[in-house]
């Protein structure tokens, strides 16, 4: 609509609601625009910026910051993974990562979806292991990964958008859903992928499978180690994915092995801190023989989802010498606690020392909390979340 027809629609909504109420409006960011939450002020029409609408008219009512008590909106913040190896194949060994977070409001529906894949590719031709100077993923890689020059035309209008436009195109297109709308889009399969079945999705240029999208999402929608949180005015989500090679071996004697793992983190970042993170990591293993064959795929859950099985509280250093060993989920989630409050660069500059060969925390409160784990890779992995909020 015409801006003064979205304006009168905004001027129509916000009848009934006390000064503070309109400049606490909750927003989210889509297009570069701070839009309305709200899908009753967006199906009337007013689907543009509102920040500074809504503090003029705030103003105008006689609202000063600080004034009264602000009313805070409640959210939560879940993440998703979804792993697959089969795409190994003789010769390349194949980790793909999907990760989906999300910010649901109090309602369940999502206000904010940030997706990015890790592609992990291994040659293991001959049985010998050469690992690529770097990983870089899906929304890393931008132009070159390609799509748009070898990708499918899955719509017939002649035009592949790159994977991080598409991308972006369907994080938007969730938003206003709840999981069970999103665990029951409609697919269709065509040139041997399972794309959207919904034109307004195609038209817009997102022709791309999106099952693993999906199904990521219903993970983070559903995650049952998400975090609440609580905001008063806009904040921006991001995701990081960070992966490295540990101990890949090649076949000699015995069957080789590539052991590319991933950390993973997810941020929701306010007035340049963050004020919500999750932090995830996968430990795939793929075994080959000596002419490059796959022998073996082996992946049991994120290292949130194995919980106790993951072992740590058995097995794990005690760091800090009080005989207590925490499962890595509860050391992880009491990082993210710790974190809250700090800006990316703080969380990167966290200092560390090295006790039984691994570098732990130097905070007492940190450790007194059980986190005695190593947190070099977590630390980078959140602040590099925090710095890709959007």
């Amino acid at each position: 609509l015409e801006w003064y027809l979205q304006s009168a629609e905004f001027s129509k909504y916000v009848v009934g609601l006390t000064p503070a109420e309109v400049a606490n409006l909750a927003t989210q960011f889509v297009n570069d625009h701070h839009i309305s939450a709200d899908n009753t002020l967006l199906n009337a029409g007013c689907t543009m910026q509102i920040t500074g609408i809504k503090a003029v008219v705030a103003k105008a009512a006689g609202y000063v910051a600080g004034s009264e008590e602000a009313p805070k909106n409640e959210y939560t913040l879940g993440m998703g993974t979804v792993v697959s190896l089969e795409s190994s194949k003789t010769g390349t060994a194949q980790v793909d990562a999907t990760v989906a977070t999300v910010v649901l409001d109090k309602d369940g529906k999502i206000v904010f979806c940030r997706i990015d894949v890790a592609q992990n590719k291994v040659d293991i031709a001959d049985g010998f292991v050469t690992i690529p100077a770097e990983f870089k993923t899906k929304q890393e890689l931008l132009y070159d990964y390609h799509m748009a020059a070898y990708g499918s035309d899955n719509n017939g209008d002649g035009i592949v958008l790159e994977w991080f436009e598409q991308a972006k195109l369907f994080e938007e297109y969730v938003i206003g859903m709840t999981v069970e709308e999103v665990q029951n889009l409609s697919i269709q399969f065509v040139n041997d992928h399972y794309i959207s079945a919904d034109d307004e999705l195609l038209t817009a240029g997102c022709t791309m499978q999106i099952t693993d999208f999906r199904d990521a999402i219903v993970k983070a929608c559903n995650d049952d180690q998400a975090v609440k949180f609580e905001c008063e005015g806009e904040f921006t989500l991001g995701l990081a994915i960070n992966s490295y090679n540990d101990g890949s071996k090649d076949a000699e004697e015995t069957d080789g092995a590539v052991q590319v793992y991933s950390d993973i983190a997810a941020a929701v970042v306010a007035d340049g801190k963050i004020i919500a993170t999750l932090n995830d990591a996968i430990q795939p293993k793929i075994g080959f023989n000596e002419e490059g064959n796959i022998t073996t795929k082996t992946f049991g859950g994120t290292k949130r989802e194995l919980k106790e099985n993951y072992h740590m509280a058995a097995y794990g250093s005690d760091n800090n010498g009080d005989g207590i060993v925490l499962e890595w989920y509860l050391q992880s989630a009491e990082f993210s606690k710790y974190v809250v409050g700090l800006t990316a660069d703080e969380v990167k500059a966290l200092e560390t020392q090295l006790v039984n060969d691994h570098h732990i925390s130097v905070d007492e409160d940190l450790l007194t909390a059980g986190c005695t784990m190593q947190i070099t890779g977590i630390k980078e992995v959140v602040a590099e979340s925090a710095n890709n909020a959007r």
